[in-house]
């Protein structure tokens, strides 16, 4: 993935936030003299996985497959004393799809902020990371909800459903709705070692540098 694009896709994060009226923390907005000049705040920040991230998942295709993410706060797995939740702002275009993939440790809530309508698809898994066929049940604003294996599940502006661990999934923009602004509500999340995707992709992108940074990811945050 270029950095250019990466850019651009931060830049249209950053006015989706203007245009929703949400702000970040003053680290959301530092570019990389400010890590640099805040190195304690940086090593911080890299530690709990917090600040931007922008993935084509290794697909080469960031329009068709890709994600744009902000982490608010987040703990550190297995560490006394850390938050046990995470909390983050996913920036989903058009038709643009998160794939497959499911947590083993972490169970999550995905709420339709503001925007289009968001579609998400589940299935269960056996024990062996394999897709069943049997249906599932999602509690949608914590109702109940049954649905055949890869049934679409829409979620409007102000919707959210509950994912347990273990639970395959993938989300995209309904086409002809329009970007979608989601929030994610969750046990502590560390994305380095709890997500197992479907087919064999990458969680991070391969980042080609064909222009400076507009700000550093979170995995660039301190160097």
């Amino acid at each position: 993935m270029k950095r250019s694009e990466i850019n651009e896709a931060l830049r249209r994060a950053t006015k989706t936030l203007e245009h929703w009226r949400w702000s970040l923390p003053e680290w959301g907005y530092w570019v990389a003299a400010d890590f640099a000049a805040n190195p304690e705040a940086a090593r911080y920040l890299r530690a709990h996985q917090l600040g931007w991230d922008v993935t084509d998942f290794g697909s080469g295709r960031f329009a068709e497959c890709g994600l744009v993410l902000f982490c608010l706060r987040n703990g550190i797995v297995g560490v006394e004393g850390e938050r046990t939740y995470a909390e983050k702002l996913l920036f989903v275009e058009e038709r643009q799809e998160t794939p497959t993939h499911r947590h083993a440790a972490k169970m999550e809530d995905i709420i339709n902020r503001a925007g289009g309508d968001l579609v998400i698809e589940f299935a269960a898994s056996g024990p062996d990371g394999n897709v069943l066929p049997d249906d599932v049940t999602v509690p949608v604003d914590g109702l109940p909800r049954k649905l055949a294996v890869w049934e679409p599940l829409l979620l409007s502006p102000g919707q959210s459903v509950t994912i347990r661990t273990e639970l395959y999934h993938r989300f995209y923009g309904r086409k002809g709705g329009g970007p979608v602004f989601v929030g994610e509500v969750s046990q502590v999340n560390d994305d380095n070692s709890d997500n197992y995707f479907l087919e064999p992709i990458g969680r991070f992108a391969a980042i080609e540098e064909d222009e400076p940074p507009l700000r550093p990811l979170w995995n660039e945050a301190g160097g």
